[in-house]
């Protein structure tokens, strides 16, 4: 029998009745949000000689935007890309509207890929087999990896495994999984917590606001740097209970304890009805509300690279 995995608090997919009033029936009688399927999206040329070497032991970690939940994480002499989708479009239809941070052929070599769930815009089956590396992932992924020519490592919630002298957490998220038809939650879903040597990364993969946030950062305290999704939020009444708004994932970085916020999962995919540009605005809004330093929140541009370190 496949397996069969819940939230934290016990919930699963939300139901089909919902589903299709926010797929079909309010697109029908207009009670969608009309917004642009392109805008402007800030994007740099990455320093490829730069990223063609990790950071040593003791040097920190390196983060490189690569759009989307897309990144490439540097630390300790190893390279991580995490939910690297880094083709033209998912699912056919859905198209970038901005290119990838590092094209596929540009990527240093990646010691591991780390995959949160396996929705079409965070396992990309291309990109993980042209990049070639090792796959860390959670529970139930066989089916998905099986025959593709990759080894893949999977992980139950709080569970590690080592990729060289680097840490890897897997950590729950409060989401849901599918990738076909009949196969709703067979496949386990979550973020990752990237320990080295002097710095210590979250990358929450998809998931809505909940109570995991505090237990990640009790178990992990002094996070140097928390990735953080802050768009796909609207209509909130069907998006909030598997996406963050920007103002919820704020109030994720507070209870995540975390020291620097790295914004991620907006402006590349139009999956939503928000604006594209729209969800960086809000952040910017609520981080001045709360009068907390800017020096504390990043919102990078596609392609862009922050270093960070223990203290």
């Amino acid at each position: 029998m496949a397996m069969r995995f819940k939230n934290l608090d016990g919930s699963g997919p939300q139901a089909f009745t919902r589903v299709f009033k926010w797929a079909v029936t309010d697109k029908l009688v207009g009670k969608r949000r009309s917004s642009p399927a392109r805008a402007v999206v800030p994007h740099v040329e990455p320093d490829l000689a730069v990223l063609a070497t990790p950071p040593a032991p003791g040097e920190g970690a390196r983060l490189t935007w690569l759009g989307h939940a897309s990144w490439l994480v540097q630390l300790d002499g190893v390279s991580l890309l995490i939910d690297p989708v880094l083709r033209d479009a998912i699912n056919v239809v859905i198209r970038r509207n901005v290119p990838p941070g590092v094209p596929v052929e540009k990527l240093p070599r990646i010691d591991a890929s780390l995959v949160s769930h396996n929705h079409y815009d965070h396992l990309d089956l291309p990109t993980l087999k042209q990049v070639g590396a090792r796959v860390v992932t959670g529970l139930g992924h066989a089916p998905v990896f099986q025959g593709q020519g990759l080894s893949f490592h999977e992980l139950d919630w709080w569970e590690c495994t080592q990729v060289g002298p680097v840490r890897v957490h897997y950590v729950p998220a409060q989401h849901w999984s599918r990738r076909g038809l009949n196969d709703a939650n067979e496949m386990l879903w979550g973020g990752f917590v990237v320990e080295g040597s002097s710095a210590r990364i979250y990358h929450s993969g998809d998931t809505a606001y909940f109570q995991g946030f505090k237990d990640i950062g009790a178990r992990f305290p002094k996070l140097d740097a928390a990735l953080l999704p802050i768009g796909a939020y609207d209509p909130a009444w069907f998006m909030r209970l598997q996406h963050m708004n920007p103002e919820e994932a704020v109030q994720a970085f507070e209870d995540l304890g975390a020291l620097a916020f790295f914004a991620m999962h907006w402006g590349t995919f139009k999956l939503t009805d928000e604006p594209l540009d729209e969800p960086p605005v809000r952040l910017d809004a609520e981080w001045l509300r709360r009068g907390w330093p800017r020096d504390r929140v990043h919102v990078l541009p596609v392609g862009g690279t922050h270093t960070v370190r223990h203290g």
